[in-house]
């Protein structure tokens, strides 16, 4: 989930029906070529709507599919469930002493606050999109962060000992910088379920700089609740072979790039077999940072900048006008961004003669296919039709100044961060086979 907040940063549309994807690790599974990589099983979980908290004052937007991953933290070890997001640099947790679902740093003997005179607080964090401070009476490092959804969480830079998966299995625990939030409302955590948040961008806290992974891969069925996480290389032999896309790297500071972000050039966009009509100036960042092209595991469905996203919107339009029954209620807007929608009667699948839609990458392209390019909206009806959205949203709309890669039209992609060559990778996958094929029982 990528932050937003000015004069930079990125926003996450969430749907209006809570759901996530959970990893559960009974216990990770070595790959028998690649012994350091570890391997968990993806499931998918309902999150009902009434266990979000409310807030008259915030978005409208709310998480309805995240990533969460089991962790251990502290001495004796604490039971964490924390949602992967790829867009987000500081992990952290909810810290308190007598609920559930929270951390008590209190009952861990390696739980240390970090001061505000460490190296940690004073050069570590530049990467924060908010500037750590002060807390004057304790002398701790203090971290705010804020969402673009308005999820909010404030507390104290602290470390402890990480261990991801089953303690039993796992590798030895890490010490961990992460923060003890004593203040958050987070439409990405299920209270009723989650802890908190893993960070897994390139930023000098996230968790993935800390723990020096270097590659790291999952994917996400779209037919059951089957799917996989994969710490390390990617080495399977059911696999097609990967596709690379390098990372753009823009060492400028610019006001609207996020240099932390697993950013990679967009170079085009198909429907069907036709090549829409895109000057490749529009998909590149410009002289403020503004247009570039994230792949973000936090995010749900993808995001292009308006005028890419009207010709993609009216090449769609003219391909399926006999196929698709557009809604024609002008003034209707799924979540703000989705202005392309339609009636397709109820009990019905997406027609079978959709076409396509590819985004080209640099050495690389996703297609997007069948029920991944429509997204029925829960609650909605019109007579005996459902209502299904374009899954394309308008960027403008919202507003944010990027392309973002969501991570509904992953499914059935294995996508793999390679941190150690500056890429990412695609390959498509049936993850339920896959799954079954790795022996991962959900």
């Amino acid at each position: 989930m990528a932050t937003l907040l000015l004069p930079f940063l990125f926003l996450i549309l969430l749907s209006q029906s809570p759901t996530s994807l959970s990893i559960r690790p009974n216990h990770p599974h070595p790959l028998p070529s690649k012994p350091k990589s570890l391997i968990f099983p993806l499931k998918t979980r309902s999150i009902p709507p009434s266990s979000l908290p409310s807030s008259p004052n915030k978005l409208r937007f709310h998480h309805n599919v995240t990533l969460t991953v089991s962790l251990s933290v502290g001495t004796p070890p604490q039971n964490a469930t924390m949602v992967l997001d790829t867009g987000s640099e500081l992990s952290w947790l909810r810290c308190a002493t007598s609920s559930p679902l929270s951390f008590n740093p209190y009952a861990s003997s390696s739980f240390s606050s970090i001061p505000c005179s460490s190296p940690t607080c004073v050069s570590q964090a530049r990467d924060l999109p908010i500037p750590a401070t002060c807390e004057k009476s304790s002398k701790k490092c203090h971290v705010a962060l804020s969402y673009s959804d308005a999820s909010t969480s404030e507390g104290s830079l602290s470390s402890d000992l990480f261990r991801l998966g089953d303690m039993s299995a796992s590798p030895s625990p890490i010490r961990t910088t992460f923060g003890c939030m004593t203040s958050a409302f987070d439409s990405a955590l299920d209270p009723t379920a989650t802890t908190g948040l893993l960070g897994m961008n390139r930023g000098a806290l996230s968790f993935v700089t800390q723990t020096e992974t270097r590659r790291f891969s999952y994917c996400i069925s779209d037919r059951d609740s089957s799917g996989v996480l994969l710490i390390g290389s990617t080495n399977l032999p059911f696999m097609l072979p990967l596709n690379y896309t390098p990372f753009v790297q823009i060492n400028l500071p610019l006001p609207y790039f996020d240099r932390v972000a697993y950013s990679v050039q967009l170079d085009g966009i198909r429907v069907g077999s036709t090549q829409l009509p895109i000057p490749k100036s529009v998909l590149l960042p410009d002289h403020t940072g503004a247009g570039q092209t994230m792949v973000d595991s936090g995010t749900q469905f993808t995001f292009l900048l308006g005028d890419p996203y009207n010709i993609l919107r009216t090449e769609f339009l003219r391909q399926t006008e006999r196929i698709l029954t557009p809604l024609n209620e002008p003034d209707y807007v799924f979540q703000g961004a989705f202005d392309l929608c339609f009636r397709v009667p109820e009990g019905k699948p997406v027609p079978v003669y959709v076409p396509s839609v590819a985004l080209v990458f640099k050495g690389a392209e996703m297609v997007v296919a069948g029920e991944r390019l429509l997204y029925k909206v829960p609650g909605e009806k019109r007579g005996g039709d459902g209502v299904w959205c374009f899954t394309f949203g308008n960027s403008d709309l919202v507003p944010i100044s990027a392309y973002v890669i969501g991570h509904h039209h992953q499914q059935n992609v294995w996508v793999e961060y390679d941190l150690e060559n500056g890429r990412v990778g695609f390959a498509p996958v049936k993850c339920d086979v896959a799954s079954q094929k790795l022996g991962l029982t959900l």
